[in-house]
């Protein structure tokens, strides 16, 4: 193959990456939920609604960052697919790409772990200034193409 192809192809890595981080933090919402349900013998009707389990269940960080990896994270599931459609990828998009998906996955890590909210906010808004540029950059090429 060569170098514009991988760079076609590459660039969807980082959103299947992107999606198996949001599997791992899937498998770690239930085995919290589970865990918690177990422990404090929760019935599980006493969760019928999304307000009853916020307000019933006490572990709520990996169902909260699930939640967020389906918000601003889809901004970056459609810009990666349109860069492989239109075949506008670069290699600073595709590093572009790999920055944000390592900034999610810190944000994930913070969330589930110590969870400051700082350190949560500052992950967060770093990779929303990553994808903007890559917005902007994608924007561009598309208008000169």
């Amino acid at each position: 193959m060569d170098g514009p192809m991988q760079i076609k192809y590459a660039i969807l890595l980082p959103p299947t990456a992107l999606a198996f981080l949001t599997g791992f933090v899937f498998v770690r919402l239930y085995i919290d939920r589970i865990a918690e349900i177990r422990a404090r013998r929760i019935h599980p009707q006493q969760m019928a609604s999304a307000k009853q389990a916020q307000e019933t269940l006490q572990n709520v960080a990996a169902s909260d960052h699930f939640r967020n990896l389906f918000e601003v994270p889809v901004l970056f599931y459609a810009l990666c697919a349109f860069l492989a459609i239109t075949q506008l990828t670069n290699l600073l998009l595709l590093a572009c790409a790999w920055g944000y998906v390592a900034l999610r996955a810190a944000h994930t890590y913070v969330h589930l772990t110590s969870n400051v909210v700082i350190r949560r906010f500052q992950l967060f808004l770093a990779s929303s200034i990553v994808l903007a540029v890559m917005w902007l950059i994608f924007a561009a090429r598309l208008l000169t193409a």
